[in-house]
């Protein structure tokens, strides 16, 4: 499974660290050497979150949501003011815990779809049960790991 912890409201007070932002898009294929060159810097705030006062930074632990390029230990920014819509990755509440899955709205009801075949769906039984806490944007991967 997939859960959640750590969560946190992304403070912008504190000045953002400004890495070097490339003016252009760099190619996965056959490198050009005419990209080799660095102009000014970017806030990721401006680039990763786009409602500041509905945004949170969640740790997931578990290996559920793999099929998603969600891995134990990733960091997902979460818009808690987004609606949630069939396919969206959301931080739902179910019966009292957190959890990251798929969303599934089907014409049987609501699905939470785990994006790793070792883990079955959860089908819910009780909308009453579920709350949806927010939408997942973004997933930070430690490429280090």
């Amino acid at each position: 499974m997939a859960h959640v912890s750590n969560i946190c409201l992304v403070d912008f007070a504190v000045p953002a660290e400004h890495p070097l932002l490339a003016p252009v898009s760099v190619a996965c294929g056959y490198p050009s050497p005419s990209q080799d060159y660095f102009d000014g810097r970017i806030n990721l705030n401006d680039h990763l979150i786009k409602d500041v006062t509905s945004t949170f930074v969640v740790r997931v632990s578990g290996d559920s949501m793999e099929g998603a390029g969600i891995s134990d230990g990733d960091e997902l920014i979460v818009n808690r003011a987004l609606t949630p819509r069939h396919g969206s990755i959301v931080i739902a509440i179910l019966d009292g815990e957190l959890t990251v899955k798929r969303l599934q709205l089907t014409a049987g009801g609501v699905v939470l779809h785990a994006e790793n075949p070792k883990y079955p769906d959860i089908q819910v039984k009780d909308a009453a049960s579920l709350i949806v806490w927010g939408v997942a944007e973004t997933c930070l991967h430690d490429l280090r790991r």
